[in-house]
């Protein structure tokens, strides 16, 4: 189903917070022809048709979550280094947002990633806007478990305990991927490297793993990342 057909079925929904508050889901009104060419002039690539045709229908919802808006939110995440053209589009109150990743080539306003600061991970949510907007929704009754969900509360968890899908710097060079390859030579042996090209619902990385300045790279406008690894402080005074 489109992203907009799932919108329209769903005005009026009733809502039901996990403390109980019933309410009913409000749909934001959509961006005039000015708005829209305003917001693709902020964008690497055309307004995808999809997004535009949401978007000159309803901004975003209110109801749900903190705050979705599909054209964007202010402030937003940041983290130019991972996602120079990220799109905030939703906020959970925490101080972490879902973000579209887009690029010179998209053609869609995805893929969809949750960055979150606590812990410091970035997560796959979905490949589409369409999925992402039914899994908002499903969120909203009982018995509240979605995909939403289960990025925000256990994959995120997840990824930071267990630091899953990192590669070595020796690994990428022995890879044969050209990507992985040419990435891993533009860095060094003191990085670890994260492909998600084809990532599921679930995958990502611990951007923050080394704290607040722990550096991150993206390799151009691929969906490859690495970040730096750095020694206890002890053992940067001493060589083997």
């Amino acid at each position: 189903m489109k992203a907009i057909d799932i919108l329209k079925q769903a005005q009026g929904m009733r809502l039901e917070s996990e403390d109980g508050i019933v309410e009913e889901l409000r749909l934001l009104p959509g961006l005039s022809e000015q708005e829209l060419k305003g917001l693709e002039a902020t964008l690497p690539c055309p307004l995808p048709e999809e997004a535009r045709e949401v978007l000159s229908y309803c901004r975003g919802l209110e109801g749900i979550l903190e705050s979705v808006d599909f054209a964007g939110l202010e402030g937003g995440f940041g983290m130019e280094e991972i996602s120079p053209h990220a799109v905030a589009i939703a906020h959970d109150g925490f101080g972490n947002y879902w973000i579209v990743d887009l690029t010179s080539e998209s053609t869609s306003w995805g893929p969809i990633f949750f960055a979150c600061h606590d812990a410091p991970v970035i997560v796959f949510q979905t490949d589409t806007f369409a999925h992402f907007i039914s899994e908002v929704l499903r969120f909203g009754n009982p018995p509240w478990k979605s995909e939403i969900d289960e990025v925000h509360e256990e994959y995120q968890s997840r990824i930071w305990r267990d630091n899953p899908g990192t590669m070595t710097h020796e690994q990428c060079l022995r890879s044969g991927d050209p990507d992985l390859v040419a990435f891993a030579q533009s860095l060094d042996e003191t990085y670890l490297f994260i492909d998600l090209r084809h990532a599921r619902t679930g995958d990502g990385f611990s951007w923050g793993r080394y704290g607040p300045r722990t550096v991150n790279k993206r390799f151009g406008e691929k969906r490859l990342f690495a970040y730096q690894i750095r020694k206890p402080f002890w053992q940067r005074w001493f060589r083997k």
